[in-house]
């Protein structure tokens, strides 16, 4: 009997370790990871499984119901598909860059206290820095932002001063000779234009400075010539959003472009080093390529992807589900039209990179929708395949011993 089991085990399993070599073979890889193939849009007639009755209706509602997205720009697979082996308990870092009113706050803070992790952020109440230490007793951190190193490389550092800075700065807090083993995974978060434009006045307009950013470039910070400011005194309280609008060196402009640029590109805050033109074509172009290629990026007014695409990322989960905040003091404030296509005039660079990064976020979220329900429609069919298998040599032995025992009570018949 034994061996019989064995002879009929053994087919399935040797099919089902070809099927995952050949899997792991023909599909590409994309960073971090191993990705599938493009999942399909819908699953051709010719593809679909053998026997229809037993197809999974909720599964393929679920498929049915990721909408479909019309691209603006195109992306290759790899572009779209981003998975990292966070090791965790190694030399990995996620680093945050946190661009000013994009519920950058907000998203930090679930970094340290709603992640499950083997060993939680130690958060200690009244201080806003944990200690997000790697398990197994390292005292490393594997999170680089503000509730976790402070302001390490600066307030509100941009890519251009984190990527110079945080190599160092890691070595600092941990062993020397681990810097060259350590991968920094750089995520953000970005938010529409008008809006961020419009938080960040409110912000400004209750007293908020930022003065005290170090905005390092090429080694050192810009001058007063380079950087003026616009405001005289110790802050801007109680500005007017025309007078925000009329400081032409205002940092609110186009910041999320600054932040996310190459700035060493255009030689810093020197705005005689290039001609306007050319220097804005380098800043979004290089804005773009950053963001493209970081580990992650996630949007503010999409809550719920944003949270899909980071545990699909980093295969981290949240303990609880993020929050969609509608309504915001930017949204409270009430502008006309002509106001709009102001700030709209004032960030046209981050009216593009925001328009090219939403592109790529939604692209990137209905494709692994596609991917996940692919993959569950091939393993469900898989366990169907088995499952036939196994009742088609489950019936044999079945008839067997119904003539064993059919046998055996004839020959008692007879004996007797």
């Amino acid at each position: 009997m034994d061996e019989r089991f064995n002879r009929w085990l053994l087919p399935p399993l040797l099919a089902l370790l070809f099927l995952l070599i050949v899997y792991q073979y023909v599909s590409p890889a994309c960073p971090g990871a191993a990705c599938p193939r493009r999942p399909p849009a819908s699953v051709p007639a010719a593809r679909r499984e053998e026997h229809p009755a037993e197809r999974d209706e909720e599964e393929e509602a679920a498929a049915a119901a990721v909408p479909r997205l019309e691209p603006k720009f195109p992306f290759a697979r790899g572009e779209l598909c981003r998975r990292v082996r966070f090791d965790m308990r190694g030399r990995d870092v996620i680093v945050f860059l946190h661009i000013q009113k994009t519920g950058g706050t907000t998203f930090g803070r679930h970094l340290v206290r709603n992640i499950r992790l083997e060993q939680p952020c130690y958060c200690r109440a009244g201080q806003k820095k944990c200690a997000c230490h790697r398990p197994g007793g390292d005292k490393d951190t594997w999170l680089f932002s503000r509730f976790s190193t402070g302001w390490s490389c600066g307030l509100h550092a941009d890519w251009t001063e984190l990527t110079s800075c945080v190599p160092a700065a890691m070595e600092r807090r941990g062993c020397a000779g681990n810097r060259t083993l350590r991968n920094f995974y750089y995520i953000t978060m970005l938010r529409d234009p008008v809006s961020r434009y419009l938080s960040e006045w409110k912000h400004v307009q209750r007293g908020a400075t930022w003065k005290t950013s170090l905005h390092m470039c090429d080694g050192r910070s810009p001058t007063p010539d380079e950087l003026p400011t616009c405001y005289e005194g110790d802050d801007w309280s109680g500005v007017s959003l025309q007078e925000f609008m009329d400081c032409s060196y205002n940092l609110a402009n186009n910041r999320q472009v600054r932040m996310l640029a190459d700035l060493s590109l255009v030689g810093c805050y020197n705005l005689t080093f290039m001609n306007e033109t050319e220097r804005n074509v380098i800043l979004l172009q290089s804005a773009k390529n950053n963001l493209k290629n970081m580990a992650f990026f996630g949007l503010t007014e999409f809550q719920r992807k944003t949270q899909y695409l980071f545990e699909r990322t980093f295969n981290l989960k949240f303990i609880s589900p993020f929050t969609q905040f509608n309504v915001t003091r930017a949204s409270n404030v009430d502008i006309g039209a002509d106001v709009r296509r102001r700030i709209e005039e004032l960030n046209f660079l981050d009216v593009q990179l925001y328009d090219y990064a939403k592109d790529l976020f939604l692209q990137r979220f209905q494709y692994s929708k596609q991917e996940e329900h692919q993959l569950n429609r091939l393993k469900r069919r898989e366990e169907r395949r088995l499952l036939r298998e196994q009742r088609a040599h489950q019936w044999p032995r079945e008839e067997a011993a119904e003539v064993a025992v059919t046998e055996d009570y004839n020959s008692q018949v007879a004996r007797w």
